[in-house]
């Protein structure tokens, strides 16, 4: 894949959409491209949070694992996805592990470029904030929903 085609992947993803073309190729050039196979790792829980991810081509799970020790998925990431940076931006060990559900490209977007991309691009930032949220309040109905079950229950 050329950094053109890379810059018209990353045009694709909501977060990158608005972002001019001279930005894309910075980003595409600051970023090391990746290719794992079915099952490959991209990164794992309680690893240094170093980078966010970009997933140009294929599916991964988030996995974490139980205090049994076995791996429950926890979310689906489709193509598109840019996942990781809660970890970059908190400055935290990763919180779970993702694996690859079929061959998968991404683009790894170390610590330095991904912030540097939030005080250059206000929209950026504006989309992680966005993107942020919703997963927040995807997480308080799911837990809406199991405290109900558990309450059900007693």
């Amino acid at each position: 894949m050329s950094i053109i085609d890379e810059v018209e992947a990353l045009r694709r993803i909501p977060y990158f959409a608005t972002m001019d073309s001279a930005k894309l190729k910075l980003l595409a050039f600051a970023s090391h491209r990746l290719q794992l196979p079915l099952g490959g790792v991209l990164c794992r829980e309680g690893e240094p949070g170093d980078a966010a991810y970009i997933l140009l081509e294929g599916e991964a799970e988030v996995v974490v694992k139980t205090d049994d020790g076995h791996d429950v998925v926890v979310a689906k990431v489709p193509k598109n996805a840019f996942i990781g940076e809660i970890a970059v931006l908190r400055n935290v060990p990763r919180t779970a592990t993702v694996v690859a559900a079929s061959p998968i490209t991404a683009l790894k977007v170390g610590k330095d470029a991904f912030f540097q991309l939030l005080r250059d691009v206000p929209q950026f930032a504006l989309e992680v904030m966005r993107e942020l949220a919703e997963r927040l309040e995807d997480t308080t109905d799911r837990l809406r929903e199991a405290q109900g079950r558990l309450d059900a229950g007693k």
